[in-house]
């Protein structure tokens, strides 16, 4: 096949050029050029901008397109009305992070989405685009979906992966516990043990999403993993096992925590309070996915692999994650608050 990503060059399009080399496909990127730009060098590089500049994609034709790309319901209109001239599926990644009501797990497909009034809309129209994305990020990628499913009425494919994992995440996400527990020592585990995460490796899903393009599917997927039940407790242990650490997980109490102003998902990623109620978000059902050939490795070579990628970067600076000088603290106030 003769394949268009827009982007690729960054995470998932990354993988996915390369899951689509590796399978003889052509593959063409479109992006304005400045994530990675020595990355892949036999394939072809269109240069432009997908807020207003898309004339490098007028002219041609591809079999598929996959977009990586697309936040904003206005843009995402204007490339897939253009490309629905010369192909024939069009793929667009969106997010689980369009579903609203996450009190409880086993969301599935059909689960109500967040939505956006006309007016609000509009005022958007008139913002920054980053800000935009980070004020309605779940209700402007749905409005991508719809925007799709207009141009492309016989071939559009939705996925909605949760928490994407794996080399060169640049949320550094997943990648702060690997560190941390590789680390060693007492390290802060947050709230239940028993509490279920979810979370996919980059890999399994661009290999499976360039499979689904290959059959030319159609509609909507949940795409998170894994396939069976995961626990905090259980990924912790998984990681001290990996990476053969001398970590002392030190459980400490939502409540507490909450009073130590210690953030969910943002200094301890992957944990979401239970006062939230967002159960959901981290409950997803996948059954669709997995019946249309979603499979997983093991988690222990997702966090190896994630290690050894952590372990080239130069840069210090991490996105997400505890100060170890807070995490200290709270974890003395914690051991020292029955004395």
């Amino acid at each position: 096949m003769n394949i268009l990503i827009l982007g690729g060059t960054r995470f998932l399009g990354r993988f996915l050029t390369e899951a689509a080399l590796s399978s003889g496909h052509e593959v063409t990127l479109f992006n304005r050029g400045k994530a990675n730009p020595d990355l892949f060098p036999e394939v072809e590089k269109l240069i432009g901008d997908r807020y207003g500049d898309l004339q490098a994609l007028r002219g041609r034709r591809w079999d598929a397109v996959i977009d990586t790309s697309g936040y904003l319901p206005w843009s995402v209109q204007e490339s897939a009305e253009l490309l629905a001239k010369s192909v024939g599926h069009y793929t667009f990644v969106s997010s689980a992070s369009v579903y609203v009501d996450l009190e409880s797990p086993g969301i599935n497909e059909e689960h109500a989405v967040g939505q956006l009034s006309a007016d609000k809309l509009e005022e958007l129209k008139t913002k920054e685009a980053e800000a935009a994305i980070n004020e309605h990020y779940g209700e402007l990628k749905f409005l991508c979906e719809q925007e799709v499913e207009r141009a492309f009425p016989e071939g559009a494919l939705n996925i909605r992966p949760g928490l994407i994992v794996g080399p060169y995440d640049f949320t550094d996400r997943f990648t702060y516990w690997v560190n941390r527990v590789d680390k060693g020592g007492e390290v802060l585990a947050p709230g239940r043990r028993d509490k279920e995460i979810q979370f996919i490796d980059v890999r399994d899903l661009a290999d499976w999403i360039l499979r689904l393009v290959e059959e030319q599917r159609t509609g909507t997927f949940n795409a998170t993993g894994p396939e069976s039940a995961l626990t905090m407790e259980k990924f912790l242990e998984e990681c001290k096992a990996t990476l053969k650490s001398d970590a002392d997980f030190i459980w400490v109490d939502e409540q507490f925590l909450l009073g130590h102003k210690v953030e969910g998902w943002s200094e301890l990623p992957l944990w979401i309070p239970d006062s939230m109620y967002m159960n959901g978000f981290l409950g997803v059902d996948i059954r669709k996915a997995v019946q249309a050939g979603l499979r997983f490795r093991p988690l222990s070579d997702t966090i190896r692999a994630t290690r050894e990628w952590e372990m080239t970067r130069e840069t210090a600076e991490r996105k997400t994650g505890m100060d170890p000088e807070k995490e200290q603290a709270v974890l003395k106030d914690w051991q020292q608050r029955a004395l």
